[in-house]
């Protein structure tokens, strides 16, 4: 009986040696995969600690898109920016600055041009980046004033002592008048001086077959289309070609400020020319730049920002900006928008699509572009 009883205990207790055995190796591997485990999260808060930390110090690189007319403004304004923001953040920022028609810019920033944000001429322009899913929906209402950062209004720059006695939208189509405007296929400006024509007829008084009529007229005045706006004003300004210039209120007060010798006219018929600002979504989530790209577009409504672009000719969109300098404008008897002439959407199929009307306009005056 004892060795039976010996016999059987022996497996009994050679089983709860090994399950002892198994059980200690067990939680010894588990203690150790919990302090590789805690090492490894240890180790990767450290990592990002120090990606966030480095993030924070190190310098960041921010691309503005925008169109020709603005290049001087942004000349003062961006180091306001920095030195704030460096101020603010201890951070550094460099800009990259792009400076074209503004729907010359859209399409570049579509084939690839890497804007963190775009500052544009035309709501149109910005919608083009919506569509190709660069900027998400509802963009207008990221910023204050719904996205519009500046405003101007159209006038007519002529030689000094106005020799051609150009006081009107009308007077454009005098005999021997030469006109000077941009192409409105590649520059914002350009539409917004086509828009002007034609809503200074309508508001008038007349139909749209006589506002066709009056900007063919007008535009069989103009010997060539430069490409952007500034292009315009350096024929007129530098090369000395035409009578008379199409332009924004602000590039004739900045040629004046430049010391250029002519006059301008701001008709009392005339159109609220708004451009847009809007980050760029999907670039600033490539560059991680989204906090900085927003502050920008914030800085640029400050009543810091907004003088600057007063000084070089923009009328203000902060209400107190305004007030500040209501007397550095002529008044306008009658100002309309875009809205007025069914939008931007209705506008580009009306007027600027292949075969719309300024297409046909284009065709049956055979006018030159350069």
């Amino acid at each position: 009986m004892q060795a039976i009883r010996k016999w059987k205990l022996h497996p009994i207790r050679s089983w709860t040696h090994k399950l002892s055995l198994w059980g200690f190796i067990s939680l010894f591997f588990i203690g150790v995969s919990l302090s590789v485990a805690i090492t490894a999260c240890s180790s990767r808060n450290a990592d990002n600690t120090s990606n966030v930390n480095s993030t924070v110090k190190d310098n960041i690189k921010l691309t503005l898109v925008s169109y020709s007319v603005t290049s001087e403004a942004y000349k003062q304004i961006i180091p306001k920016f920095i030195e704030l923001w460096k101020k603010e953040h201890q951070q550094d920022v460099t800009f990259e600055q792009s400076y074209e028609g503004s729907g010359s810019q859209a399409l570049a920033v579509i084939d690839g041009l890497e804007a963190d944000v775009v500052h544009l001429s035309l709501d149109l322009d910005v919608q083009k980046l919506v569509q190709s899913g660069l900027i998400q929906q509802g963009w207008e209402k990221e910023a204050p004033n719904d996205a519009i950062v500046t405003q101007s209004v159209g006038a007519i720059a002529i030689r000094q002592n106005n020799p051609k006695n150009i006081k009107t939208w009308a007077d454009l189509t005098q005999n021997q008048v030469e006109l000077i405007t941009a192409n409105p296929k590649t520059s914002g400006g350009a539409r917004w001086n086509f828009l002007g024509l034609w809503g200074s007829a309508i508001k008038t008084g007349k139909n749209e077959a006589q506002a066709l009529n009056f900007i063919s007229n007008v535009y069989q005045h103009v010997p060539l289309l430069p490409k952007t706006a500034r292009n315009a004003s350096e024929l007129f300004f530098k090369k000395g070609q035409g009578d008379a210039l199409l332009n924004y209120e602000n590039e004739m007060i900045l040629s004046a400020q430049n010391g250029e010798k002519f006059t301008y006219v701001v008709p009392d018929v005339n159109i609220s020319i708004d451009n847009p600002v809007a980050v760029v979504d999907t670039n600033v989530d490539k560059h991680k730049t989204r906090l900085v790209a927003e502050a920008f577009v914030k800085f640029l409504y400050t009543p810091e920002a907004q003088r600057e672009f007063v000084k070089l000719g923009f009328r203000p969109v902060d209400t107190t900006i305004a007030k500040e300098v209501e007397g550095k404008y002529p008044k306008i008897k009658t100002i309309f928008k875009a809205q007025d002439l069914g939008g931007w959407d209705e506008i580009q199929k009306k007027f600027f699509n292949e075969g719309a009307i300024f297409d046909q306009i284009q065709t049956k005056i055979h006018l030159k572009q350069v």
